[in-house]
């Protein structure tokens, strides 16, 4: 399976970069074709320009600056994404992969005026993330990262496709012992994907 690794973390050396590569190695071992796209490392911008938003329900073409980034989308089959959760949301860069990749045409079309989910080459979806603060904090807060891959990301793709949300929260009273926990979870994860 083709596998688009979409990893957002700033820092080699953090908790994040450990999952990212560990994520990496056990879809590779399970003899998956593996697309692992380091958006810091690979300098996204994640910035949505003037005239991208202006050419937002316009077919886009190989020059659009999003391109690149589109054609790998649609070459995936599947989803992984690594990432951290910051201030109830995804990193910045990662909501800017979202608003400049997931265009009408790639995975929605616009028919008489209503959305249809179009990214039906996707038919697996896994998230790998961490929390600073607890599940219950997250919880009161709405939890907005997990219900957007639970619900719009899960409402995006091939219709049935599983969806995996696996989260380490509390970071800030993690251990040894949670996170070695957590990479065990991730990598039974992986191998099974």
């Amino acid at each position: 399976m083709n596998i688009l690794v979409l990893y957002a973390h700033p820092v080699e050396t953090s908790f994040n970069a450990g999952l990212h590569r560990l994520i990496v190695e056990r879809l590779t071992a399970a003899g998956h074709s593996v697309d692992d796209c380091d958006l810091y490392a690979e300098d996204f911008d994640p910035r949505l320009r003037r005239q991208e938003r202006l050419d937002y329900h316009n077919p886009r073409g190989s020059m659009d600056p999003a391109a690149p980034y589109v054609e790998r989308l649609l070459r995936a089959e599947a989803l992984v994404l690594s990432y951290p959760v910051w201030n109830y949301g995804f990193p910045a860069i990662l909501k800017g992969f979202f608003d400049r990749v997931f265009l009408p045409g790639v995975s929605f079309k616009l028919v008489d005026g209503k959305v249809q989910p179009s990214l039906h080459n996707i038919s697996k979806v896994a998230a790998v993330t961490t929390y600073g603060g607890s599940r219950f904090r997250a919880v009161l807060m709405g939890d907005p990262p997990r219900r957007l891959i639970k619900r719009m990301l899960r409402a995006t793709v091939k219709p049935g496709a599983p969806v995996t949300y696996l989260a380490h929260y509390a970071m800030n009273l993690s251990t040894d012992q949670t996170r070695k926990s957590f990479m065990t979870k991730v990598a039974a994860s992986m191998d099974a994907f």
